[in-house]
């Protein structure tokens, strides 16, 4: 973030920031940064590298109009109108596949109820629902990554859908794909309460900012927009093209979160929203002197 600011020569201080860590419930060890052998299981292959002052974005206008006619056949092969998936069993298999993480945080599995598939997904939303409820009454600006903006988006919209979130940004996120939207329904379902679409969560109050690379297959379905209403205040996703230059060793990683958090898109998000939130302090600093 702040390499993204400095080379847009935004010269702002950076709000409070705390990391919602969950790799812990999954994992027993962590990745080492320290660790150099690249045979060893906790070796860290992609690191943080400052992004390249030659790097070039290339035009994407052909590659958007693929990714157009995909979303449009994913969603009439696996998506109901009621939001249920056809296909379960193949849907399973590409998350079994695919997105390992995902597949013990939707686990139905439950023959112990101290087996971790029963209890990641209730430590890992719980993790995130007490740091929102922490700052309740601030102005909280919430990023997710790739599985961290599923996760953000059912701890707003079940946990703590009654506290205010000023700027909700997601960033290389799967919310787009079918199998993730009927997942979403299916725990609206449980409550009774199907929604005819998926909406923002109640507690966005003033912008639902969608970062995608049309290259992220992650975030393959880029327009979030078109899936998801928008909330009682009327704010919908607004969803941006971005380039993430990231590169390790020269091979580029589309959907790593470096290179999200210093595009000149998230950069531009990120200095309004701390604009704003200084100009609260200030009138707020005033408002206290005169007592």
């Amino acid at each position: 973030m702040i390499e993204g600011l400095e080379k847009q020569g935004k010269s702002i201080n950076l709000p409070k920031f705390e990391l919602v860590y969950w790799a812990d419930i999954l994992y027993e060890k962590p990745l080492d940064d320290t660790i150099s052998n690249k045979e060893d299981p906790y070796f860290i292959d992609e690191k943080y590298f400052p992004g390249l002052p030659d790097f070039k974005p290339e035009e994407n206008s052909l590659r958007q109009k693929v990714l157009d006619f995909i979303e449009e056949q994913l969603d009439k092969l696996f998506l109901n109108k009621d939001l249920t998936v056809n296909y379960s069993g193949i849907t399973d298999m590409i998350i079994h596949k695919y997105f390992k993480d995902l597949e013990v945080y939707y686990s139905e599995e439950c023959l112990d109820e101290h087996d971790e598939k029963c209890m990641a997904r209730e430590l890992i939303r719980e993790r995130l629902a007490d740091t929102i409820r922490k700052y309740q009454g601030e102005e909280i600006l919430l990023i997710g990554h790739s599985m961290g903006s599923i996760i953000a988006y059912d701890v707003l919209t079940f946990m703590v859908p009654y506290i205010d979130i000023h700027t909700f940004i997601t960033i290389g996120s799967p919310l787009g794909f079918p199998v993730v939207q009927g997942k979403i329904a299916a725990e609206w379902n449980s409550k009774r309460l199907v929604p005819p679409k998926l909406k923002t969560p109640p507690g966005v109050k003033n912008h639902w900012s969608n970062l995608a690379d049309l290259k992220d297959r992650i975030a393959l379905i880029y327009d979030l927009s078109d899936n998801y209403q928008p909330n009682y205040r009327g704010v919908v996703a607004e969803d941006f093209v971005v380039y993430n230059d990231y590169q390790s060793n020269h091979v580029i990683n589309p959907h790593k979160s470096y290179g999200y958090l210093r595009t000149e898109e998230f950069t531009r998000i990120l200095s309004k929203f701390s604009r704003n939130e200084s100009i609260i302090k200030r009138a707020l600093k005033k408002i206290s002197s005169r007592f």
